[in-house]
Order: C-alpha cells, then sequence, then structure tokens
C-alpha cells in the first residue's frame, strides 16, 4: 500500500511531458496512398483466407491445436496442420478491438491507437546486437548497460511512444530478454514491448512487467508473437499469445517473411504470406486469449540475390510494407511495421535517404506504429545518434502527412482578391496568425552559409549527437518502480536464471533463440 501511495503522489506531481507536435486546427484525415488498387488488394486478402482456409497452418503447440480444433478449424494434411475456415476467420475479425491503449506508468505517457491526429507513433529498434557509441562513433557489442541509454534517449524523444529491449551480452544469452525487460522496465515511464526469446521465459517476461505495476486494467507492456514463416507457430509464440492474455497485454502479431527465402520473390507473394500469418495469429487470438487487442505487425525483408542477405530498405521490401499495411487496414486492424531503418552499418547519407523513403511510403500508407527507430545494418546495429534523428524525422513526417486546410480562411481569399500591384503579405493579419503554426525542427539545419561556416560546418550529425548525449544524461522521469518492486524485480531475474539455465546445459542439440 505504501508503495502505491508514493507512486500516485508521483503521478499527481508529475508535469505532464511536452509534445513536439501541436496542431493548429482540427485534425484532418492524413492524404490517401495504396500501393495497389482496391481490387488488387482485395484480391490478395482473399487469396490470403482462401490460403489458411484450404491450406492451414502448422501449430506445434498441442493444446493450443486442440482448442483450435474444438472451436471449428479444420484438420490438416498432417498432424499439426489445422485450416481455418473463412467463418472463423470472419468472426475473429470482427470481433478484434477496433482501438488500443498502449498505457505508460502514468496516464500522461499514455497512447491510444488509432490517434485522434490519424498520425502515428514510432519505437525503438529492437534485436540489435551491435551498438555505436554516441560520443565516439566506435561500434561495439550492445551490453546490458546499455539498456538504461536507450530508456534515457527513448524517454526525452517526443515521437517515440514505446521502447522495446536490446539483445544484451554482458548476461547469458538464454535469459538475455528477461535481463533486458528487467532493466528496462525501472528506467523509462513509458511503455514497453516484450520479446521473449524462449518458451521459459515467457512467464517471468509477465511476472517482471506486474512487479512494476502492469495490470490488466493498465497494461504497461505488450508482446509480440511471431510467426514462423512459412505458415508455422512454434510452442513458445503461442505461449506468449496465451500468457498476453491472462495478462491483459496486448498482442502484435508479427510476421517476418522473407522474399525469395520465407516467401515468393515477389512484393505481392511477400505481402500474401505476412497477411496469411497475420490472419492466422488474429484468429488464434480470439480463440485463446479472447478479447485481447492485436496489432497487426508486418515485418517484411527480401533477399538480395546476389549476396543472400536480407534487406528491409530495398525498393521490393518499402512496396511489401506499404502494400501489407493498406490491406491489413482494409480489415480494419491496427497496423505495425519498420518505419525507419536502413541496411547500411553507419549513421550516413543512405542511412537517412532509406529511412526517409521507408517512412513515407508506410506512413502514407497508414501505419499506426513505425518501428526501428535508431537501428541500422537490417536492424542489428543500434545508433543513439540514429535515434535523435529518427526522431526528428518522425516529427517532420507526422507534419508532412496532415493533409493542408483547403478553404476561403486558409487561403486568405478576402485579401488575396484584393492584392495591389507589388503587394505582399508579410504585415498581413492572416500571416501573424498563423506564423507560429509552421513546422519547426530541432535537430535539422536550416542555416545559411555564413551561420554554417561560423559553425565549423556542423550540420544535423553533430547536433542529433549533442542532443543524445543530453539525453542519455538527463535525470530519470517520475513513476518509476520504486525500491520494493525494483527487489521483486532482481528476484525474478535471479530466479529465472536459477531455473533456466541449469536446464540448458541439460539439453542437446541447439537451442531456439528468436
Amino acid at each position: 500500500m505504501a508503495r502505491r501511495s508514493r507512486r500516485n503522489a508521483e503521478l499527481a506531481a508529475a508535469p505532464p511531458p511536452a509534445d513536439a507536435f501541436h496542431l493548429a486546427a482540427p485534425p484532418r484525415p492524413r492524404p490517401a496512398f495504396a500501393m495497389a488498387p482496391e481490387a488488387a488488394r482485395a484480391h490478395l486478402i482473399t487469396r490470403a483466407r482462401q490460403l489458411l482456409a484450404e491450406h492451414g497452418i502448422a501449430v506445434v503447440h498441442e493444446p493450443a491445436r486442440a482448442a483450435m480444433l474444438k472451436a471449428g478449424a479444420k484438420p490438416g494434411r498432417e498432424a499439426i496442420r489445422i485450416r481455418l475456415p473463412r467463418a472463423l476467420q470472419s468472426e475473429a475479425l470482427d470481433a478484434t478491438p477496433k482501438t488500443v491503449t498502449l498505457c505508460g506508468k502514468r496516464p500522461e505517457r499514455d497512447i491510444t491507437l488509432p490517434r485522434a491526429d490519424h498520425g502515428f507513433i514510432m519505437r525503438t529498434g529492437t534485436g540489435a546486437h551491435g551498438f555505436i557509441e554516441p560520443d565516439t562513433g566506435r561500434y561495439r557489442n550492445m551490453d546490458i548497460g546499455d539498456v538504461a541509454t536507450i530508456a534515457a534517449l527513448g524517454n526525452g524523444l517526443d515521437q517515440v511512444g514505446f521502447i522495446a529491449h536490446p539483445f544484451c551480452y554482458g548476461v547469458h544469452e538464454l535469459t538475455s530478454d528477461i535481463h533486458a525487460v528487467g532493466e528496462l522496465v525501472t528506467r523509462t515511464d513509458k511503455h514497453i514491448w516484450l520479446q521473449p526469446y524462449n518458451v521459459e521465459n515467457v512467464e517471468y517476461l509477465v511476472r517482471i512487467v506486474e512487479a512494476a505495476g502492469s495490470t490488466p486494467a493498465r497494461p504497461i507492456a505488450s508482446m509480440i508473437v511471431c510467426s514462423f514463416s512459412p505458415l508455422e507457430f512454434k510452442v513458445m509464440d503461442v505461449e506468449a499469445l496465451i500468457q498476453a492474455g491472462r495478462a491483459g497485454l496486448p498482442v502484435h502479431a508479427c510476421s517476418l517473411p522473407s522474399a525469395g527465402g520465407t516467401a515468393p520473390l515477389s512484393v505481392g507473394g511477400n505481402a500474401l504470406m505476412a497477411l496469411a500469418e497475420i490472419i492466422a495469429m488474429v484468429t488464434m487470438a480470439h480463440v485463446l486469449a479472447p478479447g485481447t487487442p492485436v496489432i497487426a505487425t508486418p515485418l517484411m525483408f527480401t533477399l538480395d540475390m546476389a549476396t543472400g542477405r536480407a534487406l528491409h530498405a530495398c525498393p521490393e521490401s518499402l512496396q511489401a510494407k506499404a502494400l501489407a499495411v493498406a490491406c491489413l487496414r482494409d480489415l480494419g486492424l491496427l497496423t505495425h511495421t519498420y518505419g525507419m531503418g536502413s541496411d547500411t552499418p553507419d549513421v550516413d547519407g543512405q542511412s537517412m535517404a532509406e529511412r526517409a523513403m521507408l517512412g513515407q511510403m508506410v506512413a502514407l500508407a497508414g501505419a499506426d506504429i513505425l518501428g526501428g527507430v535508431g537501428q541500422l545494418e537490417t536492424a542489428t546495429v543500434f545508433s543513439p545518434v540514429q535515434a535523435v534523428l529518427d526522431d526528428e524525422l518522425g516529427a517532420f513526417l507526422r507534419a508532412t502527412i496532415q493533409s493542408p486546410e483547403i478553404d476561403d480562411a486558409a487561403l486568405n481569399w478576402e485579401e488575396v482578391r484584393q492584392v495591389g500591384i507589388g503587394a505582399h503579405f508579410l504585415a498581413s493579419t492572416h500571416t501573424l496568425e498563423h506564423c507560429r503554426n509552421q513546422y519547426r525542427p530541432g535537430v535539422f539545419q536550416r542555416m545559411g552559409r555564413d551561420d554554417y561556416e561560423k559553425a565549423g560546418r556542423a550540420g544535423a550529425f553533430e547536433a542529433a549527437r549533442a542532443r543524445a548525449l543530453e539525453l542519455i544524461a538527463a535525470p530519470p522521469p517520475p513513476a518509476l518502480p520504486d525500491e520494493d518492486a525494483c527487489r521483486e524485480i532482481a528476484a525474478i531475474r535471479a530466479a529465472a536464471d536459477a531455473d533456466i539455465l541449469p536446464k540448458s546445459r541439460k539439453i542437446s542439440g541447439r537451442r531456439e533463440v528468436i
């Protein structure tokens, strides 16, 4: 009770975070954009649903497979395969919540999707094994101590709505997710994203966020649930879905096909696989975790046929993501995909060009969440400087996708129709009323040549590095777990190591880590 009282006092005293982007007028729908016409999208959706009804999915989790069959799924041609009738798919799509609130540790950090301004939120990258130090630019392995750096960055970046935990060295790889979440949840007041690495880890991840204050009424975390392309679902991910439902955690139904590898080598074929796997997860959630909010998450790649490398910022991957988002929105689902990220290993011109194209494509396609803030080299490296630049780019994109007002007031019609020869609008009342409504950059530069030379040719990269170091050094936010909760979280981490690591030494062969 004392812990809750202290936390409530912090909530009441905490000022709301600054919003980087205020709309001067009621929000307007974003401009329409579609990678394919409506008839083509409808055909793609029809084929995805036909694939599930006639061929089906492999579900390795035996109790879940039995529950699905009891709910109306049909046996497939292999023992672990089930087919999902169209009626069951439709029932699930209709029942899936159309809104979700990703709660922070204080209400000011809550995010409700879809956004009232028809825009998007962003999240930091996850899964990166590499880290680029912001002060030196040195590349090294991601360490458990870097979680605090990512949390501090996420706390101060206004476009970042929630934070994903990275893969960390410095702890055992089989429980790296548990330790990273244990660190992250004690250092941010924003919503966090859970990604389990083993089936045994799911329970501990849920226990940690519950110790930090998560409840079904106010979930401070959400869970990623992944397919194993093509059309297979491992025990770990099905268990993650079930336990997320019990704890009231929203689910990100994630499909990660690679065109030419685990999906056909075409934009449409890649999107087909993502759509089928996500509709399957929506259907499983309806049966195994009814009422759970599901966010459709197509994270798609394309194999470079010359090198075998997976790419997520090439034209084919950009098209596939935008196409999948549009189709999933046609189905009435919330959507989440990569909106930042590049295939180059450093913060450079190529990186900015690729992520600007990617962000614009999926934002205009209507994605609710743009993932990948700070990530480089196809999501294997995290850079704090890139994260700051991505936050800036996100604000730029949010301003760009707002449809402009086009009425007589916006046109300043009465003044325009009387304008004289050689006149201007600098002193116009209309200009004075609207001059503060323009988008203003934070680290992007607008200086002229003389000022640029005087500043030693320091540009956006240098400003982003300074901002990153400033955020990393900032004091922690309010409403973090108190000492009792931190001790409980530390005990859960220790219990996970004691439980999971001895078991791993008894199992021969390679363990699966996703």
